[in-house]
């Protein structure tokens, strides 16, 4: 995390945790919060000065990147991971790219609930942002790549997704193009050979680890007190006193920690989730918490895509992971304020590039 999200006093942090914990406890017996005084409340500049080192406490302003000491990064090896996060030819039929799926134009998502891959395959869970997700604890909803250069490796060889058949045939078709030749020696000048399958994900990872969005809410945490409007702060004190960051917490409002779907009452899935990867009776069900940044712009929601309006997004997580039922007001608060967290995308970082012409041996795609 940055330095101005850290320099937090010891102070602050005790009166954060104890306002946190004092919204998690106090109101079990309906929305018992009285939102109505929340959307009245008049804030002096204390009172604001309170909440932005409360906000900053608990969830501090976006990095504007998230190093990786195995994977250090240089304009070379970002420039080379954009053009392989847009180049289709990294799939089996040369018509589905990393942007085919976590389209850097629409805040990092398709907008569909699960994506369509080889031949119109369709997985069993939603594709999520890739958006600030160099951030997270791990990847996938069920954490089995711990970053986003393992992450980058799994799409392109999955055979309902990119459908590659090996390594050696990515291999294949990324040696064919002169280009790339050329540019994997200067994005890792210490490797030999350079050009390798798990080069290609550290590239795209070196990209991804760029693709931040700060916003409104980082201007906020760090001083601008003007940066929220009364009706976004209010939504944030509700969003605090109803205990949401229980699980949304840090700088990327989640994605920070795993979490049984269903908490304190039951939620009907059939995804076992975190299970299928460690096997242990504790994981059934269990996901990564998901990232609240850009959530607004992000839907369908939850691991399957299921759900589709971000206020019943909001009304399910209340009664299933909090116990609390949610008045329509308080509901409508907190959607104020996480449209606050949408954050603003540096389009001259995602644009198109241009990409390496195919060489006279290049593979054909294959639509088999």
């Amino acid at each position: 995390m940055n330095s101005k999200a850290t320099r937090i006093s010891t102070s602050l942090l005790t009166l954060a945790l104890a306002a946190l914990a004092a919204g998690i406890f106090t109101a079990c017996a309906g929305d018992g919060l009285g939102i109505s005084n929340l959307v009245e409340k008049q804030r002096s500049d204390a009172d604001v000065e309170v909440l932005r080192q409360q906000a900053a406490t608990i969830f501090g302003a976006l990095p504007d990147q998230v190093s990786n000491p195995a994977n250090k990064l240089n304009d070379a090896k970002i420039d080379l991971g954009r053009q392989l996060y847009y180049d289709k030819r990294l799939s089996k039929n040369h018509d589905i790219a990393c942007n085919s799926c976590h389209l850097l134009d629409n805040f990092g998502q398709d907008s569909e609930p699960t994506s369509p891959g080889h031949r119109g395959q369709r997985g069993g869970r939603n594709s999520p942002t890739v958006y600030n997700a160099a951030g997270h604890v791990a990847q996938f909803w069920d954490g089995r790549a711990p970053d986003v250069e393992a992450q980058a490796q799994g799409p392109v060889l999955n055979p309902i997704e990119m459908a590659m058949p090996s390594e050696a045939a990515v291999l294949t078709v990324l040696k064919s193009i002169p280009g790339y030749v050329d540019q994997f020696p200067k994005a890792f000048p210490e490797d030999d050979p350079a050009l390798t399958y798990a080069n290609m994900a550290r590239a795209i990872g070196a990209f991804e680890r760029k693709l931040m969005t700060p916003g409104r809410f980082d201007a906020f945490v760090e001083g601008d007190a003007g940066a929220l409007s009364s009706a976004e702060l209010d939504g944030l004190e509700a969003f605090i006193q109803t205990g949401c960051p229980t699980c949304h917490m840090g700088s990327t409002f989640g994605g920070t920690m795993y979490q049984k779907l269903g908490a304190v009452k039951p939620y009907e899935t059939k995804d076992q989730g975190r299970f299928e990867v460690t096997g242990n009776e504790a994981d059934r069900q269990v996901f990564k918490v998901p990232s609240l940044r850009n959530i607004a712009k992000t839907g369908p929601y939850f691991h399957d895509g299921s759900i589709a309006s971000l206020e019943q997004a909001v009304q399910i997580m209340g009664e299933h992971q909090l116990g609390k039922t949610l008045t329509a007001e308080r509901n409508a608060s907190i959607r104020t304020f996480l449209a606050a967290l949408t954050g603003e995308v540096d389009q001259a970082y995602i644009a198109m590039p241009v990409l390496p012409e195919s060489g006279p041996t290049t593979p054909a795609p294959n639509p088999n």
